[in-house]
Parts: structure tokens; sequence; C-alpha cells
């Protein structure tokens, strides 16, 4: 197949996000037996991609899944659990997050001036349940949400350097080269965005990355919650903290 038939091939496939996002659910995880849902279809997804030994136990947790930055969502597709995806939002109070366990040297200085960073992490789909070839923008697209409702500067990719191509299509670039991710046994490395200054080039390649506020409200706003998010949103526009891109340059 031929590069600008795959090209043609792609852009179709990005012309029915839209039609297919009224068949799609974001549900945020909250319950135990949710949450153990989400621990079993992480350690399927992951045992087929090799990244994990077998275990009888036959879950993916860990720590950062109970921190009060942490929201793990759940996306439902005509009804069924089909993928899922933590996002993890890092503060200069709130430093916390997965990536600061592998890449704190190049984190920890950006918290340091004010950046706000969303760190989207254990991004699974269910191996047995459905072939969507719009999935993984379908399921990313919830970076796009937390980016813009809590006022991000900087979202995080950490990926395999298998993966990184499709992040460079949604204008990520490598921050750095694979490293060791505990519990996985192969390396991932690091990718970023500079959300403000890309935000508008996001959404003209991409409309249906685009949500409400009310949107982004229901699905990071907790149930024991509901008077208002952790961290408060921003209008788009605004920043709290100097861009990322003139931060990276020093």
């Amino acid at each position: 197949m031929g590069s600008l038939e795959r090209i043609d091939q792609e852009q179709a496939a990005l012309g029915r996000h839209g039609s297919l996002l009224a068949r799609v659910e974001y549900r945020l995880v909250e319950s135990p037996e949710d949450r153990e849902a989400i621990y079993r279809l992480r350690y399927r997804a992951y045992l087929r991609e090799g990244m994990v030994d077998p275990d009888p136990v036959g879950l993916v947790f860990d720590r950062y899944d109970q921190l009060p930055n942490s929201w793990i969502v759940a996306l439902y597709f005509d009804g069924v659990l089909t993928s899922s995806l933590r996002i993890t939002v890092a503060s200069r109070d709130e430093p916390d997050c997965p990536s600061m366990d592998v890449f704190a040297d190049l984190l920890r200085p950006l918290l340091a001036k004010g950046v706000v960073i969303v760190d989207p992490t254990r991004f699974v789909a269910d191996p047995d349940v459905l072939r969507l070839p719009e999935l993984p923008y379908l399921t990313l697209r919830l970076a796009n949400l937390a980016c813009e409702h809590f006022g991000a500067q900087l979202g995080l990719a950490s990926v395999r350097t298998e993966h990184q191509a499709f992040y460079r299509r949604v204008f990520m670039t490598a921050m750095a080269p694979p490293r060791q991710y505990p519990g996985l046994k192969k390396p991932i490395g690091l990718m970023g965005i500079d959300f403000p200054a890309l935000r508008e080039r996001i959404y003209t390649r991409y409309p249906f990355l685009r949500s409400s506020k009310a949107e982004q409200r229901q699905v990071f706003t907790r149930a024991a919650q509901r008077h208002a998010p952790l961290l408060q949103p921003v209008l788009p526009g605004e920043q709290r903290a100097p861009t990322v891109s003139r931060l990276l340059r020093g």
C-alpha cells in the first residue's frame, strides 16, 4: 500500500470520529468493583503485548491509582467496556505522578517553575472486545479534556518506541529516550506537548478532540466532590506559568 493511500485511509477514518463519539461514554472509575474491572483489563492488555509476565491474580495496579490527583476513566463503546486511561495532574503543590518515577530530572524543574502537567498513563484497550482503528484517538481524547479542564501547560505521553509515530501525529515531540519503567518489561520513552501553544493546531487537524466545559466537569468531578475539581479549570488562553517551550529552552 502506497503512502498516499495510507493517508487517504487515515483521513477517512478520522472523519468518522464525530459520529463515533455519539457511541462513546466516558465513565470515571470510582467503585471497588469498577476499579477491579479496569485492573483486569490492564492485565489482559499488557499480557497480550508482552509487557508483563503471567500472574494468577490477573490484576495490574499501582499506588498512583489511589492518588487524589489521579483519575481513572473507562471508555464504553456501545455500552461495552473497551478501553481505559489514567490521568494524573501534577503541579507545584501536588508533584507526584507516574512519569516522575522515571523522568524526574526533566519534570521536577518544570513543576518548580509552576508548570501544570497532565500525565496520562495506563492506556489499555481490551484485546478481546473490539478492533476499532479510531479507538486510540477516542481514548486519548481524554488527555485533551484534562489539559483544557486543569489548565495544563505540558501534556505527556510515556510510550514505547514503536508507538511514538502515532503521538507525533498529534504534535507531540520526544523529551527523553526510552528508560526502564517500574512494573513493565519493555522500556518507555517520554514525549510531550506544549498544549497552550499547539491547542489550535490540534483542533484544526482533529476537531473531534474539542470538548465542552460541561463534558470536562462530567468526566473529572468525583461523586463525593461535585462542588469543585481538585485544580480549578482556566479559560482558554489563560496561563498559570510561562510557556513550556520557553522553559524547555532554559
